[in-house]
């Protein structure tokens, strides 16, 4: 009777993740990197992932408390039932009438739960920590290791690259920015586009505006200059399902104001190049002449390119902020 009870339950848990799965699925994280969700996060705490880390979820949790099982080899609840050895019709009655109670509770609980979770905008969540200043030197100290590095290209040039990679998590297809990433990051968002494709997902990143971006500062580690960006931008980022169109999750008209920060690595020592200035570059592994602007592989021998040897590279991102605002 046990077995059966506990098959019962089994069957009430898979019950509640069909009856509250599309409520689940819109706290699941969208935009590149899994950042924009749908409760607002901001100040300390919470979790990065990239550089090699093999964190993928952001580290939030739905419910909290203890789920209430126990496995104490004598039964998996707390409360005390029947034993096997019970006989006759009113143990098992009495068995089967607990299991069937427990589970229309559980059945109420986590549909009050669903019912009760917090506005979008009403965020209290902790986003990840900044970098601390401590950490950091000023970047006009970097002008003195580089002479030809300048601040306002690199900002445009973040700022691009933050827009293509939200249109290539549109197009589920990022290869063409495989150079801006280091191996372990792109991999990391590789499979979240992968993810989409395999569940015939298509996550909409729409309204893309890069509002601002400040470079921190930058500090040394590991043979590598590490240098501290945040950006701020807005973007309206929901997903829909490819073959009807319809929407699964988010919002098409909830813009999200997003603070990132993005940590750009290049080894020690690098220089950059000279404003016009021609340098040819050919592909490391069979040495033909290549452009790393036109495509992340090269045309000859399908070499996976990146720009860590000549300049900078995206080496980690965190979720700093989200604050939503509904249109």
């Amino acid at each position: 009777m046990k077995r059966f009870g506990v098959v019962l339950l089994v069957l009430a848990l898979v019950l509640c993740v069909c009856l509250l799965g599309p409520r689940l699925l819109k706290k699941v994280g969208a935009d590149l990197g899994s950042f924009s969700g749908g409760s607002d996060y901001g100040g300390s705490g919470g979790s990065d992932w990239g550089g090699g880390s093999s964190s993928w979820d952001s580290g939030s949790d739905w419910s909290s408390g203890s789920s209430g099982w126990d496995d104490d080899g004598n039964g998996f609840f707390f409360f005390p039932v029947g034993s096997s050895s019970d006989s006759g019709d009113g143990g098992g009655f009495g068995n089967l009438l607990f299991y069937v109670v427990l589970i229309l509770i559980l059945i109420m609980i986590f549909s009050r739960k669903a019912q009760h979770q917090p506005a979008p905008n009403a965020g209290t969540a902790a986003g990840a920590q900044q970098t601390p200043g401590s950490k950091l030197m000023p970047m006009s100290e970097y002008a003195k290791l580089d002479p030809n590095f300048s601040e306002s290209d690199l900002r445009e040039k973040l700022s691009n690259v933050y827009v293509q990679m939200q249109n290539g998590c549109t197009a589920r297809n990022i290869e063409s920015l495989r150079p801006y990433f280091t191996d372990a990051l792109y991999q990391q968002f590789d499979r979240q586009i992968k993810s989409l494709i395999a569940s015939r997902r298509i996550n909409r990143v729409d309204r893309i505006a890069v509002l601002d971006v400040t470079l921190r500062g930058f500090f040394q580690e590991g043979g590598d200059d590490h240098l501290v960006a945040l950006l701020k931008t807005r973007i309206t980022d929901y997903i829909v399902d490819e073959d009807t169109g319809k929407l699964v999750s988010g919002s098409d008209t909830a813009e999200k104001f997003m603070t990132y920060e993005w940590d750009l690595s290049r080894p020690t020592g690098t220089v950059t190049e000279a404003a016009g200035a021609v340098t040819e570059r050919h592909c490391p592994n069979c040495g033909a002449p290549l452009s790393v602007n036109e495509s992340a592989k090269c045309p000859y021998c399908d070499t996976v390119l990146t720009f860590k040897d000549h300049d900078w590279t995206i080496y980690a991102v965190k979720g700093i902020a989200q604050k939503t605002v509904q249109s």
